[in-house]
């Protein structure tokens, strides 16, 4: 071989060298997913949150190389849920389902988990906190709900999603506004608080229109007030809590997270597939029927939402002294 031999041949050994490198994410990314990956639902079966994960891991499955197995694991007001994800293996094969409670929990000491260990992949959903109560209840409106709390302090059992649950806030916010205080009952997540209700073992839920809807449908529960700046879609019926001359509204969002730590390559194809999921018209019908309210965002926006919430919650739980 010649000099110029030589010399072209280590220039293309040095290019290909080169060249390694900015390939490797390519190829990473199109080998991802390899195997299923797990949505963690950090709640009990049978509620919004978990209805929304079932319906987002169907949704990906055209978007995907691998299917989505939802797994619950409720507790500590979706702190053990929470925990698990923010603690497993950064590698896209662990993600969670998360809601507004991640802001919320860490200022009343029920975790040290918080939205700083996580990255954030779509928001889904967001929705307003409600008071409903069963359809035979004496109440007609919110404000006899009100007055019997108002005459019996810490008598009238408001059933949540858990102790420091967006749910719990909501009623401690009402009491904060209102000077009235109530027996918070807590469960593991939404569905069971709603199922006691119906069971007659407490007076009322603070939890979002989805949650109760099919009940108020058959005409088992009745609404009596959304906590929102407008009505709700599917409850035109129901007064805001506004519109009764109390300036409240709260609720929650639900979305899609990533340990923090998990790589640029893969995080993208997971935000691909999220964006795509949730155009998918099954995804937004579903929503629609379980009076879902629909608010995709994409990962800033997302993330603005997770930083600004933490910052809220943390003013409110001190003000309401929730803290443990």
């Amino acid at each position: 071989m010649n000099r110029r031999q030589c010399h072209r041949a280590l220039a293309l050994s040095l290019l290909a060298a080169l060249a390694a490198p900015l390939a490797a994410p390519a190829w990473a990314q199109g080998d991802y997913p390899n195997k299923s990956i797990e949505l963690v639902v950090p709640f009990a079966a049978g509620g919004g949150t978990d209805a929304l994960a079932r319906a987002f891991a169907e949704a990906a499955r055209k978007h995907l190389t691998q299917t989505m197995v939802v797994i619950n694991k409720p507790g500590a007001s979706s702190g053990i849920g929470l925990t698990d994800v923010a603690n497993s293996k950064p590698d896209g094969y662990k993600i969670g389902l998360v809601t507004a409670d991640m802001d919320i929990i860490p200022h009343m000491g029920l975790t040290k988990t918080t939205y700083e260990r996580f990255t954030p992949i779509a928001r889904l959903n967001a929705d307003p906190s409600a008071i409903t109560v069963r359809a035979d209840s004496p109440h007609a409106n919110i404000e006899a709900f009100l007055d019997a709390a108002r005459k019996n302090p810490g008598v009238v059992q408001v059933g949540n999603a858990g102790n420091g649950s967006i749910w719990h806030l909501a009623a401690a916010a009402l009491e904060d506004k209102t000077g009235v205080k109530f027996n918070h009952i807590p469960f593991n997540g939404g569905n069971p608080a709603v199922l006691a209700l119906l069971g007659g073992h407490v007076d009322a839920v603070a939890v979002s229109p989805a949650e109760v809807a099919p009940y108020v449908a058959a005409g088992k529960l009745k609404m009596l007030a959304v906590m929102a700046d407008r009505r709700v879609k599917g409850f035109e019926s129901v007064p805001t809590l506004k519109e009764r001359q109390i300036d409240l509204s709260i609720g929650t969002w639900r979305g899609i997270v990533a340990p923090k730590g998990t790589p640029p390559d893969v995080l993208a194809r997971l935000r691909d597939a999220a964006a795509k999921a949730a155009a998918e018209p099954a995804l937004k019908e579903m929503m629609e029927k379980q009076n879902l309210g629909y608010a995709y965002a994409g990962p800033d926006e997302f993330a603005r939402t997770m930083a600004n919430d933490f910052a809220m919650f943390k003013t409110l739980v001190a003000k309401l002294g929730l803290q443990k």
